[in-house]
Parts: structure tokens; sequence; C-alpha cells
């Protein structure tokens, strides 16, 4: 049995989840609920397992840690003999692009949410970088829509949703499928996929790490 250091809230664990769906090894992992975060000590326990102390970490059956969910994305995906990262050398390329653009999106909004929550304030230099960033990379993944829509499912895709999915949990208020009708249909499409609805981020800590964050982030203007 493999073990997977797991949060509901964090999109990148979601990465792996969709993954261990996709794959059909969801049984063959016992999920560990874990708690890290920046401004905690380090979790102990994930420690042991992961020298950097972050989520998702996996732990195989033969006792090696796995880190980080690119890295496990893609064990997982040999173990079972899928093609999420696909054999094709031009599909496979495509798929890692959309890997990187969707995780430094979800990077990007992590960082700007911590950021926020600073009680001696936000740096505003530092958060107007992230929110050209962020507009700009939904206006790629707007651009890319089309041919993500036409690709077979694959880690792109995984990592695209992930991003969206934080989005929507931290961000509701941006509305960000008003300003992107492609991207909003290619999403539309993968949220029906039944790995996307099982893995759906909640929170399940009564604290307000949980909150939301509002009013900071625009695609308009």
């Amino acid at each position: 049995m493999m073990k997977l250091h797991w949060s509901p809230r964090s999109p990148f664990v979601r990465k792996v989840m969709i993954a261990l769906h996709e794959t059909g090894l969801l049984d063959e992992v016992e999920l560990v609920r874990s708690v890290v975060a920046v401004h905690l000590p380090p979790n102990s326990a994930v420690l042991t397992d992961n020298p950097l102390g972050k989520i998702p970490t996996l732990v195989t059956e033969q006792g090696q840690a796995v880190f980080d969910s690119r890295v496990i994305c893609e064990y997982l995906d040999m173990k079972a003999g899928t093609e999420l990262f696909s054999a094709d050398p031009a599909a496979r390329f495509n798929q890692l692009v959309w890997q990187a653009l969707g995780d430094g999106l979800t990077d990007i909004l992590l960082l700007w949410r911590t950021e926020l929550t600073r009680e001696s304030g936000a740096w505003t230099a530092v958060t107007e970088g992230w929110h050209a960033k962020v507009r700009a990379s939904m206006a790629q993944l707007e651009e890319d829509a089309e041919a993500l829509a036409a690709a077979p499912f694959g880690i792109g895709h995984i990592a695209v949703i992930c991003a969206l999915g934080q989005l929507d949990f931290r961000w509701p208020d941006c509305a960000w499928r008003d300003f992107f009708p492609k991207l909003s249909m290619a999403e539309k499409d993968w949220a029906a996929c039944a790995s996307v609805r099982a893995t759906a981020i909640f929170d399940d800590q009564d604290s307000n790490a949980g909150e939301v964050t509002t009013g900071q982030l625009r695609f308009t203007g």
C-alpha cells in the first residue's frame, strides 16, 4: 500500500488525486491528512518523508518518498501504464508546457493569497506583478483553449483544472468565466469528468485559513 500526505485544500494534492482516479490506483493509496503551512512549524511526519516538508508527498510500497506533484503524477502514470503524459513526443511536449503553465499559475495564486494575509499588509509592487502574470496566464490559456479541448485528457489538463479550481475556491468573485469564454467552455466539459468531480477542493478546518480572498483579482481594465 502506498501512502500519500494529503489535504483536501491543496491544489497540488488535487493534481495527484485526479491522477490516482485516472490511473485506477486510488485503492492502492492510504490518504494521510497532513497539515502544512508557511506560517506553521514544519509538520514532523511530512518532514520525515520529505525534507522540503511539503505536500503532496507519496511513499511507495518500497518505502521510497516521491515528490512533488509533477514527479508523483508521472510515477503513477508509469506505474499504471496510462498516458497522462503521452507516448507521442509532440503531444507529451504540449502536455508538459500546459502543466508548467497551470502549475505556475497555481503557485502565483498561492503566494499572492499568503502575501495578502500578512499582518503588516501586502507588498503592493509584488502583488501588482502577480496580478499582471495571472492575467497573462489566463490570456494564454484562453488562446490555447481549443487545442486543450481537442487533445486527449492528460497532465496538462489536470494542472490547468487545478489552477482554475484555485481561482474558484479562493478568488470566487473574480468572475474569470465572463472574460475567457473559450476556456470556460472547455472547463465545463472537464468538470463533468468523474475524476474532477470527485476531487473538488473543500475546507475541512474551522480556521481563517479557509477564508476566501475577495476584491483583489480583477480581469477588467
